[in-house]
């Protein structure tokens, strides 16, 4: 005779912002998976749908509105949960009928609030789940978030507010949890949290055992010992301490990628200053011709703000003459934006924002010229690159170790159909322009 299982509950999933919160999004999803929900590719078929938020700019938080009001309107059964929880009165106040406010990183009141608005029928045979956990990107690369929060207190931002200050995790659990992905599939793990290069020390560097040898909680012994896994392993968001000086090694011993993601936000000593960030920009470049001494194809990409609050054109023009002279490999820009809450909000001497484009525009016009310089070296090497998809007509797109997914450049192949994706190959590049590489795989 036939068992008749239940039909157990299925939640819809909405996740907004950065990595961060997508991996917040993964562990929900993958700690309800294990409870036995099934998940709902679509409003209609969700007896819950979930909105992770993001508050970070005010237009960032419009977009988590916007979002909720959607789910609302198209399902009716919503939780609310990510970085706009610190704000469940105004959530609330615009949409009276959400079931539920929780804030940033808060798993288990998140799955909580899940069970209270769909319990979920008691079944042995519904509690399936892959032990590496639900994914949202694809199978051949993972986010590891290290810790959550930020000891910095920066001018223009209000993650502090939001996330707490830094709580890192044990690092033999990041090394269990990148061992499973690994296990499932995984050939790149990109490793994020708010501040990388701070990992640890709030619980002072202590050591874990894994495999019979004592880890620290410390980014050099986690880069080295995920390093020994197998994967690549990209770091991001990694402040420059003088102790990053001592993962360059490792990348040249091939441990890890060859790349840091560094949020500089901007070189002149005033800006800095009223941003509340270090001021050691010529450190910094020295740093940095070092670094290429050890590791000759490290890739830099960074962040910057432009028309912060009392930038004048001599702090905008000391940027480009720094930008210049770093030749980073990929740079990202971004006009200022006042977040509610922020302190810089109160500082004096507003950018028009007129001003700012202009800036704005010159600025990416100068790293685009730098990108295309940089790129078009690269013609006639052979490269690395995993492949993230194939097409029906025999090409591939794939990234080099220089490109991280999503935020980077790609690199185009030719002649490519008998590769599938998560495939790690040598390409030939053949052109480039300002953020890609054009190529085919070496026979």
């Amino acid at each position: 005779m036939a068992t008749l299982l239940p039909s157990p509950p299925k939640i819809g999933m909405v996740s907004l912002g950065c990595p961060k919160n997508l991996v917040d999004s993964e562990r929900i999803l993958t700690k309800l998976r294990s409870d036995g929900y099934q998940m709902s590719p679509d409003y209609a078929g969700a007896d819950v749908v979930l909105v992770n938020t993001c508050g970070f700019l005010d237009s960032a938080k419009e977009e988590s509105l916007e979002a909720i009001g959607e789910a609302i309107a198209e399902n009716g059964r919503v939780i609310v949960t990510g970085c706009m929880g610190k704000e469940a009165e105004t959530i609330r106040a615009r949409f009276p009928n959400v079931l539920a406010v929780t804030g940033a990183h808060q798993y288990e009141e998140v799955v909580g609030a899940v069970h209270d608005a769909a319990p979920m029928p008691p079944s042995a045979f519904l509690n399936l789940v892959p032990e590496s956990g639900l994914k949202l990107t694809p199978r051949h690369y993972s986010y590891l978030k290290i810790s959550e929060g930020c000891n910095h207190r920066c001018s223009f931002c209000i993650i502090p507010s939001l996330r707490g200050d830094l709580v890192s995790r044990r690092p033999d659990a990041i090394l269990r949890e990148a061992e499973k992905l690994i296990e499932a599939g995984t050939r790149e793990l990109l490793v994020i949290s708010q501040d990388t290069s701070a990992y640890g020390v709030d619980i002072r560097h202590q050591p874990r055992m894994w495999h019979g040898e004592e880890v620290r909680a410390h980014m050099t012994d986690l880069s080295r010992e995920l390093g020994k896994l197998g994967a690549w392993v990209r770091l991001h968001y990694v402040y420059p301490y003088p102790h990053v000086d001592q993962v360059i090694p490792l990348m040249a011993d091939g441990l890890i990628l060859p790349y840091l993601d560094i949020p500089f936000q901007h070189a002149s000593r005033n800006v800095l200053k009223l941003m509340k960030r270090p001021a050691n920009e010529t450190k910094v470049l020295e740093r940095i011709k070092s670094w290429r001494m050890i590791a000759p194809d490290i890739a830099i990409r960074s962040t910057f703000v432009v028309g912060f609050p009392g930038e004048t054109e001599d702090d905008f023009a000391y940027l480009m003459d720094w930008l210049e002279e770093a030749q980073l490999d990929r740079v990202g820009a971004f006009r200022f934006e006042p977040v509610e809450g922020a302190a810089a909000n109160a500082l004096p001497d507003p950018v028009p924002e007129e001003l700012k484009e202009e800036r704005y525009a010159r600025l990416m016009e100068l790293t685009a010229r730098i990108s295309a310089e940089k790129l078009q070296a690269k013609i006639g090497r052979t490269l690395d690159v995993i492949i993230d998809a194939v097409d029906e007509e025999g090409g591939a797109t794939g990234r080099s170790k220089a490109d991280a997914p999503e935020i980077d450049g790609e690199v185009f192949l030719r002649d490519a159909g008998h590769l599938k994706q998560g495939d790690i190959v040598a390409v030939e590049i053949e052109d480039a322009d300002e953020h890609d590489l054009y190529g085919a795989p070496v026979a």
